[in-house]
């Protein structure tokens, strides 16, 4: 009788490294000791995937009666070789997988952590799927309520922000931790929030409503708020902060207060003065920054080239959040961005715009 062998593969996934073990050459070396036929073959995939097929069939020793004694031997010690190996890989293997976890676990350990603050907004959300693409990083989703945020993040919705109303689409957020980092808390549960990241963007505001709240929400949140932020990011050992602010925010420092811009967009609970203050205190923190302001923003993808233009400079235009999200993530890394202010929109022909409105 002949009696049929199947040799496995283990698969290590954690490195993709593949071990085969031939026990079935220890088999084999038995049976044909015994006088028996043997010969190795695969089960079909449907029975294992990872099975292998060994090529020519191991002859017994009744087939080698006409052949010489040496070869005989030589077939032997080729049998005895491969169950020397066998051995050896047996007993390696634990080591080699104790070892590919390790590595796993080690390249964990090292990815980088980066959180986004206000990561359920238009721009945030967008710079958190840029982030979520990324290889080996690890992302964070700050959110001041980490249930409803689950939800948000996983719908497509309709928003009214002052006096333009944008879609605000669906995001898929699959391998990103949320945790609650709210701007309107303790310095110290920001902290907390921000145990070890070693970068933050910033991509707070406060949403425009009620007329006769708009300068307490504005102050609250552009301000005082990102100033306790910028703070638990120090304390917490952050490195890199990227902001994401407005152009004009400095307009009455190089004479742009009466310019449209400025006004229509100031209007909005002073917002453009409240948010100078927290650039100028970022600057003063003694982190790497990088400030992105963008122009007036647009839920649509872009429609022209991008603009990166120097500090103070630009007091027109509009740009997509798909830019200025791809802008932020880019800044987390490129060395060029280091401690600089960039004022970003499209580059389009005429007419100017600026939140909406013809300039």
């Amino acid at each position: 009788n002949i009696i049929y062998l199947v040799s496995f593969q283990q698969t290590l996934n954690s490195n993709n490294t593949t071990y085969t073990m031939k026990i079935a050459a220890a088999l084999a070396c038995f049976l044909l000791s015994a006088g028996q036929s043997a010969a190795f073959v695969a089960p079909s995939r449907s029975a294992s995937p990872a099975a292998v097929l060994f090529a020519t069939p191991i002859e017994s020793n009744d087939n080698l009666n006409n052949k010489s004694n040496d070869a005989v031997t030589s077939r032997r010690a080729l049998l005895s070789k491969t169950l020397a190996t066998t051995t050896a890989s047996l007993l390696l293997l634990p080591t080699l997988a104790a070892n590919a976890d390790d590595d796993a676990t080690s390249a964990s350990a090292t990815a980088p952590t980066v959180v986004v603050a206000g990561a359920t907004g238009q721009t945030g959300r967008r710079i958190l799927e840029r982030l979520a693409a990324l290889p080996n990083t690890s992302v964070v989703a700050g959110v001041r309520n980490v249930e409803k945020a689950e939800k948000a993040l996983s719908e497509s919705s309709t928003v009214v922000r002052g006096a333009m109303v944008q879609k605000v689409p669906s995001l898929d957020a699959a391998g990103v931790e949320l945790r609650k980092l709210d701007v309107s808390g303790t310095t110290e549960s920001m902290t907390s929030a921000l145990a070890g990241a070693q970068s933050l963007v910033i991509a707070v505001g406060f949403v425009p409503g009620n007329p006769l709240k708009m300068t307490a929400a504005a102050h609250e949140v552009d301000n005082v708020g990102t100033c306790k932020l910028i703070d638990a990011a120090k304390a917490a050992g952050v490195k890199k902060v990227v902001m994401v602010s407005s152009i004009l925010t400095n307009g009455r420092a190089w004479g742009q207060a009466k310019s449209p811009g400025f006004v229509v967009t100031n209007a909005f609970g002073q917002v453009l003065d409240e948010k100078i203050v927290a650039e100028n205190y970022l600057r003063a923190s003694g982190m790497d920054y990088t400030i992105v302001r963008p122009g007036g923003l647009k839920a649509k993808p872009p429609t022209g080239d991008l603009k990166i233009s120097g500090e103070d400079t630009l007091n027109s235009g509009e740009i997509s959040r798909d830019l200025v999200a791809d802008v932020c993530v880019a800044s987390l890394t490129d060395p060029k961005a280091s401690n600089k202010v960039l004022e970003i929109i499209e580059n389009e022909d005429e007419p100017k715009v600026f939140n909406g409105l013809n300039m």
